[in-house]
């Protein structure tokens, strides 16, 4: 496997995982940060939560939380029928599968499915779609639970800011890459 793309930290701490044609994962320096950030004060390591991982990609986010937290579970969605594919492979790789469900959809469909039943929602359209992603983020507000956090990837560069029915929790930068942790304004 000629892949970049590792586990950072946990039980699968430095396996290799499978990426999917064209694909533009989080660098490591990046996620390792954006999971620091989780660490300090969101979730803790015996928690119980489903995450959700809309964009999948590699699926490198939500098996990062696999690794990490070993009561979770994860749900990988992403409209490419490769990326589907590859996120099994990893997860295969891993013997995770179990706790874990995929589907080839779009995001934006799997909101009503998935956004009132994860605890943890990570997004991260494909840069050159920026408005996607936005759009999702907005669609999500009506739907996920009021405890959730939603982590939103952007170029940052390109970002926009989080639109109306979200409070910011925490926003940092990470070399072209914007995260911002969001959830629900209560109502």
């Amino acid at each position: 496997m000629d892949s970049k793309l590792q586990i950072i930290s946990g039980r699968f701490h430095g396996r290799k995982l499978f990426l999917p044609r064209d694909a533009r994962p989080t660098q490591n320096r990046a996620r390792a940060a954006l999971f620091n950030m989780m660490s300090a004060g969101f979730f803790n390591p015996d928690d119980n939560f489903t995450v959700w991982d809309a964009f999948a990609g590699s699926g490198a986010f939500g098996i990062e939380c696999l690794s990490r937290y070993p009561n979770a579970k994860a749900i990988f969605t992403d409209v490419s029928s490769e990326s589907i594919k590859t996120v099994r492979k990893n997860l295969a790789l891993l013997d995770v599968d179990s706790v874990a469900t995929t589907e080839q959809m779009d995001a934006m469909t799997g909101v009503k499915k998935y956004g009132t039943v994860a605890d943890l929602i990570f997004v991260d359209a494909p840069y050159d779609l920026a408005d996607v992603g936005y759009a999702f983020i907005r669609s999500l507000a009506k739907r996920v639970k009021p405890s959730a956090i939603v982590i939103w990837e952007q170029e940052a560069e390109n970002s926009k800011n989080a639109p109306h029915g979200w409070t910011v929790l925490k926003d940092k930068t990470y070399g072209r890459a914007r995260f911002l942790f969001l959830q629900r304004v209560s109502e």
